[in-house]
């Protein structure tokens, strides 16, 4: 009879180990998936950022390696990433009227990046899709130094997690 109290538990392993794998980030993952591979992400967009490529890739690397237990591999990942930044746009979003002229009261960073996702073990998870996403500066700022680099971490943070979502969280 003191035994009796464990089989809950027992079941709910096996409920859990039969699904395949389950993580508490909302990954769903086969248990057939043990690797995956980010390549390069070509910068393609018109206003070309120097090292916006890696920054790129190494976030995206980053959100795996902290959301999943998937061990990341430069060739023949059972996942594997790929696309390139397609668009890198800086635009006003407001603008102020001091009497004679207009300015810009708020600019707009974007970038677009296009992914194609593959997955070995399920094909038809597959897909091609672009993420894109925005930070909003002072008009009177120059996008340089901190500005810059906490605009780009802010839009890559939120577009690698739609695209983990889309990818791996089915979300």
């Amino acid at each position: 009879m003191k035994h009796i109290k464990y089989i809950p538990i027992v079941i709910l392993v096996l409920t859990l180990s039969s699904c395949g794998f389950y993580s508490f980030t909302g990954a769903s993952i086969s248990s057939d998936t043990k690797t995956f591979q980010v390549n390069r992400f070509e910068n393609n967009s018109l206003l070309v950022e120097p090292g916006l490529d890696l920054t790129f890739r190494n976030t995206m690397i980053a959100i795996l390696e902290n959301q999943t237990n998937l061990n990341n591999v430069n060739s023949n990942g059972d996942i594997v990433y790929e696309g390139e930044i397609t668009e890198y746009r800086i635009s006003p979003t407001t603008s102020a009227n001091d009497g004679n002229t207009f300015t810009a009261a708020q600019n707009r960073l974007t970038i677009s990046v296009k992914v194609h996702f593959y997955d070995k073990n399920d094909p038809e998870a597959e897909f091609e899709q672009t993420f894109s996403f925005f930070h909003d500066y002072e008009g009177a700022a120059q996008l340089t130094g901190a500005i810059k680099d906490t605009a780009i971490e802010e839009i890559f943070e939120r577009i690698t997690q739609d695209i983990f979502n889309a990818s791996l969280a089915k979300w």
